[in-house]
Parts: structure tokens; sequence; C-alpha cells
């Protein structure tokens, strides 16, 4: 058997311990030959690619990024050009399967080939850990990691110059990165996209904290908005392919601009952007990283194609990736890390 691995989508940590798991897995198991794909799908329809054995995957574990390079601009169902350039490349390739690691637009190519000949697995794969049917993906708590770190660093500031701190998170449309990152790192207010926040709210909180506490930690994710407002887009880019046109960003200098004119304090935002997929993974992320992969291995052994690794209650498994494709997990009013928040003083905006 022949199977090509590519990553699909934004860069993540963790990526190339599935890649390593993946590749490990089928060799030591099967024998079977791997070919990784450059550049996820912008690669198969352009033909390149190279061998993973053994050695090209060793002592990647630890590295951010991906060894096969990413896009999250190329599409090979946009045309039916595309579509016939990615099948002719996998069938010079003599490919059997793909295993394709990437978010819910990636699996939703995943399960365009599928459907059209070519037999994929997929792996979720998210910093924003809003994959459907999947309860933590890998890159997530390096992510967390990195905004609870920036939250700490913020503070001092904050207590030293007697300032409201803002720090904007990624997440798009889901809040999991500012409401874990926001519990962690002691933030006053965490403000997320699934609830729209009421200002007055907010700007109450930081005029009670001018007089006791003489600062204000604000975590915002990217897809907040006020109630009646709209969503806070830094630009719209020109995709081919499954990605959305929409930048968020630029959500914690809106709320800054409002708050200051109505406030004593100075008001600083600070807006982390693609730090928060750099680096190297968490432990935490390496291990499961490894095991997204290693059961990918498994799917492949098994033929069960068209169908996606997954974590539910603790334990690997694996959905069909039509459940999935286009879909997000979102925050919900029971989640009870709000009741946690609350409880313990954070203010939600409402």
């Amino acid at each position: 058997m022949r199977i090509g691995v590519l990553t699909g989508g934004g860069d993540c940590p963790g990526l190339n311990a599935v890649i390593r798991a993946v590749t490990k897995s089928l060799l030591r198991q099967c024998g079977v030959e791997i070919i990784g794909i450059e550049d996820g799908f912008a690669g198969l329809m352009q033909g390149r690619w190279r061998r993973l054995d053994w050695q090209a995957v060793s002592g990647i574990l630890f590295n951010g990024g991906t060894i096969l390079g990413t896009s999250n601009r190329a599409d090979p169902l946009a045309s039916e050009a595309d579509t016939a350039a990615a099948l002719g490349h996998a069938r010079s390739l003599g490919l059997d399967a793909l295993v394709v690691i990437g978010g819910d637009g990636t699996m939703a190519i995943a399960h365009g080939m599928t459907q059209r000949g070519l037999r994929c697995v997929g792996v979720p794969k998210t910093i924003d850990n809003d994959i459907a049917a999947c309860e933590r993906s890998f890159g997530f708590d390096t992510a967390v990691a990195t905004v609870t770190e920036a939250l700490e660093r913020v503070q001092t500031t904050g207590q030293s110059h007697s300032r409201v701190m803002i720090v904007e998170t990624m997440g798009r449309y889901a809040g999991w990165i500012a409401l874990e990152a926001g519990i962690a790192g002691a933030a006053d207010v965490i403000l997320l996209p699934e609830f729209d926040y009421d200002p007055e709210r907010v700007l109450a909180v930081c005029r009670e904290r001018e007089q006791r506490q003489r600062y204000t930690v604000i975590c915002i994710g990217e897809g907040a908005k006020p109630i009646g407002g709209e969503l806070t887009i830094e630009r719209r880019v020109d995709t081919r392919g499954g990605a959305d046109p929409i930048r968020l960003g630029g959500v914690a200098h809106r709320l800054r601009d409002w708050l200051e004119p109505r406030l004593s304090s100075e008001v600083r935002a600070t807006v982390l952007g693609h730090v928060q997929r750099g680096g190297s993974p968490t432990p935490f992320d390496r291990v499961l990283a490894t095991q997204f992969g290693n059961h990918a291995a498994q799917l492949v052994q098994q033929g069960l194609f068209d169908h996606m690794v997954t974590l539910r209650d603790g334990r690997m498994g694996a959905v069909p990736i039509a459940e999935v494709a286009g879909q997000n997990r979102r925050i919900t009013a029971d989640e009870p890390l709000l009741a946690t928040a609350r409880q313990i003083g954070i203010c939600l905006g409402h």
C-alpha cells in the first residue's frame, strides 16, 4: 500500500507530531510506503511530494508548524480542472488512501474527494477547539498557554500604571481560547463570540475596579461583538477554496476606543495574532496529536475511510466526516466553565 499524508488549513502546534505518529505507526505495523504531500491540497493538485520514512520524521515531535507545509486557500473541488489534477496526481502516485489533517473546511474537502474516488481519513486540527464531535483538538492547549502567559504579563503593566489592559485572542466564531485562557490568566472580564456583550456592563466593572484595584484585565475573542453591533472585520481576502474570506481582528481596539473616553484610566489593547499558532506544542498537545496520528493509522488499516478521528469522553474514536464537515462546536449557555467564571466573579459582559 501507498498512503499519502497532508496538512491543510492554518498551521498549528502538534501537526508534526501527527505526521510522525501516522508514519511510524503505518511503517511499523504494515510496512506501507508513506508519501508526504507538500503544502496541503495545493501540492496534491501540483504533484509536489516527498517520501516519509523513519528518519524523515525522527526529531520533529517538538517542532511547531508542519514539515510538509500547508495551504488554506487551495481547494481541489473549486473546479473540474482542479479536481482532475488532484485525482490524476493521486493515481500517478499510486495512493491507496490519504490521511488529511485539518479543520472543518479541510474535512469538507476530504469528504468531497472521497466521494470522487480518493479514500480519505481525517484528523481534526485547530487551535480554536471548535471542530464538531470532538471535545479537544491538539494545538488548543498550546494556544491557551500562550494567551495565559500574555494575560499574566499585561497584568503587571496594568497594576503598575493603573490601566485597563485588553488582550484579543483568536478563535473566530468560537470563544474556547478566550474562555479557558481568561480563567487561567485571571482576567476580570471575558467577552466571547457566542454571547453579545453589553458595553455598559464592561464599563461599570472597569469603573468599579478603578476605585478598588486600580486596574482591569479584559480577555476578548476576535469574534465578540456588542449587543446590536457587528463583527469587527480586519479585511477580506480573495480565496479560491473553502477558506472563509473574512479575516476577523481589531475588536480589542474597537473596545478600547469606546471605553477610554469614559474612564479615568488609560486603556491599552494587545492583539496576540499568530503568536498563538506558533512555537513548540505543549506536552499535552504532543501526546494528543500522537494519539490522533496513531488512531488515524488504525483507521487506514481497518479500511474505515471517509471517517475522522475524534475524542469523546476521553477516548479515541471515529465519526463520519460528513457529520463534521463545515460544522463548528461553539460554547453553549450550559457550558460548565461559564458557571465557574460567573461564580468566581468574572464579568462575561452581560
